[in-house]
């Protein structure tokens, strides 16, 4: 049998040119980071409908939107912490069976109460998975490439949205109870949950990180095999693993020399992003209803403004590797401040869909580059949970933002909604000239403060 390389497993993980095993892995992440977008798109149609059949005020109905992201803060933030405990792939299927099932449950309620809790326990489900699902694909993604699989694996939620909008165009108006079978179609993930737990590999990066380099070194010799790559190297000689640190030292590690500027200008940007996005389309369906659209007729919009997302994910795919990590992001941040100002002063059907198109394309290119930048920033010891925590943050402002549309629009109407929009991308694409640039550069294996 052929021996082990000699060289550190990341620099293997590295030399590695794209493989169907490669493909597996994002595919099989990008499809349960798609059944996720497909759930949070969903709720921003049903709210439309609620409102209507129970007689809901905006209080009630920003309600709705906000309890998920209050389980989306917690998820995050508890999510990564035990990803860098248990590992990526385990909790990745754990996140899938909690929100699916919770989903599928919300078909059943009867009352906003009984809503309100499993939106909660959704929101816990959805908020780990995300960090963690991209600090998975990062690990095992060759340096030259890793940022633009991580903004593919983001373009997922392009497809997610996508149907979200047809399930809100085709079943949620066709009955009643069109809302409920939308609930009951997000239920996929629980079934998909068993495929991610026996279907995808575990990290090897994790796995060396915890002294189990055996199954590490089994992972990338079948990843060497698939290329064609495999060496006949002497053995790999490993030194001793420090004993795993608890959740608050890694809570501490964040913060530490090297990495504290870094972990302040990364939770200002996931903090403004969600504000702005959140805010913004959490809302557009109920939005364009009190406008005078018909039900029908805005979620027909909402439909054309979500399909300008995937090409803003190609762009930015391409853009990371050739611009970088930090033009990228600024320049999308930057388009999507000036989409949001001209959306909210567009009247007529056509310039609303055409403004709503570009904050779209650029609101979400600026997604993947912020998701391919975040991992790149932690290393392997710290890198679910600095994840994880970034987007807990985040969460925190996309539990504000859908309350504070409804005083907002009362305020100065949906112009100065956008406006406000518009300002917390211009602070973001600020706070991004605080974070590195690791295009290209290996990711970092071990962890000082950590040492």
């Amino acid at each position: 049998m052929t021996a082990p390389s000699v060289l550190p497993l990341g620099e293997r993980l590295d030399d590695l040119p794209f493989t169907r095993k490669h493909l597996k892995v994002l595919t099989g992440s990008g499809l349960g980071w798609a059944l996720d977008a497909m759930d949070v798109g969903i709720i921003s149609f049903v709210i439309a409908v609620l409102a209507q059949q129970w007689d809901l005020v905006p209080a009630e109905t920003s309600l709705i939107a906000s309890i998920g992201f209050v389980g989306m803060a917690v998820g995050a933030s508890v999510g990564g912490l035990l990803a860098d405990r248990f590992g990526r792939r385990q909790v990745f299927a754990v996140t899938l069976l909690v929100y699916g099932i919770a989903t599928g449950a919300s078909a059943l309620v009867g009352g906003l109460a009984a809503l309100l809790v499993l939106r909660f326990i959704v929101g816990l489900g959805l908020g780990a998975e995300l960090p963690v699902a991209s600090t998975y694909v990062s690990e095992f993604a060759p340096a030259r490439m890793r940022g633009r699989l991580v903004v593919l694996l983001e373009a997922f939620w392009a497809i997610g949205w996508t149907a979200a909008a047809l399930i809100g165009y085709f079943v949620i108006p066709a009955s009643a109870d069109g809302w409920r079978w939308a609930f009951a179609l997000g239920a996929v993930p629980a079934v998909y949950a068993l495929i991610v737990r026996w279907g995808l590999p575990e990290s090897p990066r994790w796995l060396a990180s915890r002294g189990r380099y055996t199954e590490a070194d089994d992972i990338v010799t079948a990843l060497e095999r698939s290329a064609g790559h495999l060496s006949t190297s002497p053995p790999l000689v490993v030194a001793p693993v420090a004993p795993a640190a608890s959740a608050r030292d890694r809570l501490a590690a964040l913060w530490a020399p090297g990495l504290g500027r870094r972990t302040a200008s990364l939770w200002i940007v996931w903090f403004c992003v969600n504000f702005s996005y959140y805010g913004a389309f959490i809302w557009i369906p109920t939005i364009l209803v009190s406008q005078g659209y018909d039900l029908v007729r805005s979620f027909g919009f909402t439909l054309l403004i979500t399909l300008a997302q995937l090409p803003g994910y190609l762009v930015a795919a391409w853009a990371i590797e050739r611009w970088g990590r930090r033009i990228t992001l600024v320049v999308f941040l930057a388009g999507s401040a000036v989409s949001a100002v001209l959306f909210g002063v567009s009247s007529g059907e056509v310039m609303v869909i055409v403004t709503g198109m570009s904050l779209s394309f650029f609101n979400l290119g600026a997604w993947g580059a912020l998701y391919a930048v975040t991992p790149e920033t932690y290393p392997t010891p710290l890198r679910a949970t600095g994840s994880g925590w970034a987007a807990g943050i985040g969460r925190i402002a996309s539990i504000l933002a859908p309350l504070s549309v409804p005083p907002l629009l009362a305020l100065g109407g949906a112009p100065l909604l956008f406006v406000v929009f518009a300002a917390f991308f211009v602070i973001a694409g600020a706070a991004t000239f605080g974070l590195a640039d690791r295009r290209g550069r290996a990711l970092d294996e071990q962890s000082p403060a950590l040492s």
